[in-house]
């Protein structure tokens, strides 16, 4: 993995170690994400306050995105706007994404499903308090974002305005990749306007409104997504997205939580 500064120099590269399971759906790979506490959202914008105290118990997580190739073998079919057996698979709903996870486990015998939003950002952040877990900013060489709009002092870079092979960027400190990138991606939990209420443990917040996306997308701005949005720092850890659970998007993917004996 590696750091950056304001500026987007990389200043601190570093290995780290971490344990993975791998299943037979076209090895699919889920990582160990150790148990701990963290600070969740921000104080950016009011859906990410308050800032809380979240304990979160240990889980295994997809070390990517779920690959097209792997959607294929268990549902049969592809979607996806950007073909490529190893590219996320997009396009796909809400919906689409809890039933693949239904057949997943039924397939193999263990349980999956989506992460809860608590999961996913501290799963993200991997110990990091920083805007990315890069640091301070992203570059287009760290992520696939739109790079004609760079997150602070970074470097204007690439816009690749497609998916990109999962993998190919470094991963964060847990061993994940393409959080802050490539395809945004479904929680499971419904959209609350912001954090009063929420859950410290961890758990999916039910009760809301549509449902959550997070991370960024190649299509989204590290400063914004749309010129007459009001919503900046779409690709942060803390940036959330609420979205109808129909909808679907070629930026729009989602990886998976496998419920082991831990």
């Amino acid at each position: 993995m590696v750091t950056v500064n304001a500026n987007g120099k990389i200043t601190q590269p570093s290995q780290h170690k971490a344990t993975q399971q791998t299943q037979w759906i076209n090895a699919l790979e889920s990582v160990y994400i150790p148990g701990g506490s963290f600070q969740m959202g921000s104080t950016e914008y009011d859906d990410e306050k308050p800032l809380h105290q979240v304990t979160i118990k240990p889980f295994y997580l997809g070390k990517y995105p779920v690959t097209q190739a792997q959607w294929q073998a268990v549902m049969g079919n592809n979607p996806s706007r950007f073909k490529g057996e190893n590219r996320p698979v997009e396009k796909v709903s809400w919906y689409d994404a809890v039933e693949f996870c239904q057949k997943l486990s039924a397939l193999t015998g263990e349980t999956y499903r989506l992460p809860s939003e608590a999961e996913w950002e501290y799963a993200c952040r991997a110990g990091t308090t920083t805007p990315f877990y890069f640091g301070e900013t992203i570059t287009s060489d760290l992520v696939n974002s739109n790079g004609n709009y760079p997150y602070g002092s970074g470097p204007k870079g690439r816009y690749r305005k497609e998916t990109t092979e999962v993998g190919l960027f470094p991963p964060n400190a847990f061993g994940l990749y393409d959080m802050h990138g490539n395809v945004s991606e479904w929680c499971e939990d419904t959209f609350h306007d912001n954090y009063q209420g929420a859950p410290t443990d961890g758990s999916v917040w039910e009760g809301g409104k549509g449902l959550v996306r997070r991370g960024g997308s190649w299509e989204h701005k590290a400063d914004g997504y749309h010129s007459d949005s009001g919503r900046t720092d779409s690709c942060r850890s803390a940036s959330r997205d609420l979205n109808d659970p129909n909808m679907k998007l070629g930026r729009v993917g989602f990886r998976v939580v496998c419920v082991a004996r831990l």
